[in-house]
């Protein structure tokens, strides 16, 4: 069974502290087997038959809201796509080395054309985003903590749930699974 990846919203943010132990018996609890985190920030590796991926986010996100007490969006990729979000470049590699942040924000579908005018209007001389099928990336040319984009203003504006990795974290998750 291939491994797939969960990547979670709303985990060890401000008060919604979850130890990693807990959150992986939580995927257990599920059925899943070989459930492993992958550092504090809601990310989730284990095995599962089931190919539904949109089937299974919505599986686990109510198991964790139900568990937890809050909703907790739940994106999933499978090896061979985290490992295309890996690989694909959506700037130069010199703006994403001197950048302050470069991320990868999962969302569970494509953006429609609406959201995608929304999001090219919110470009500013510090932030740039490239949509590349399900993954919304953002090069934040400053600290992030300097941006006045954040993944929340992006939620609402869009209108859709998403979360972030730094690329740095998505190439660590795909060089350690392939």
């Amino acid at each position: 069974m291939p491994p797939y990846f969960a990547f979670l919203r709303a985990i060890n943010v401000g008060k919604r502290v979850v130890r990693m132990e807990t959150l992986r018996g939580l995927f257990e609890d599920l059925g899943f087997a070989d459930a492993e985190t992958f550092i504090n920030s809601g990310n989730v590796i284990f095995q599962c038959k089931d190919a539904r991926a949109a089937a299974l986010e919505t599986r686990i996100a109510g198991h964790l809201e139900s568990s937890l007490g809050y909703p907790v969006a739940t994106f999933l990729r499978s090896a061979a796509e985290l490992a295309a979000v890996n690989a694909y470049r959506p700037f130069p590699e010199e703006a994403i080395r001197t950048a302050g942040a470069c991320c990868a924000g999962f969302l569970a579908r494509p953006l429609e054309a609406p959201q995608q005018e929304v999001l090219l209007g919110l470009q500013t001389d510090i932030d740039t985003f490239h949509l590349h099928g399900r993954e919304l990336y953002w090069l934040c040319r400053k600290k992030q903590s300097e941006s006045t984009i954040s993944g929340a203003l992006l939620e609402r504006k869009l209108k859709t749930s998403l979360t972030f990795r730094n690329l740095t974290t998505v190439a660590r998750l795909a060089e350690k699974y392939r």
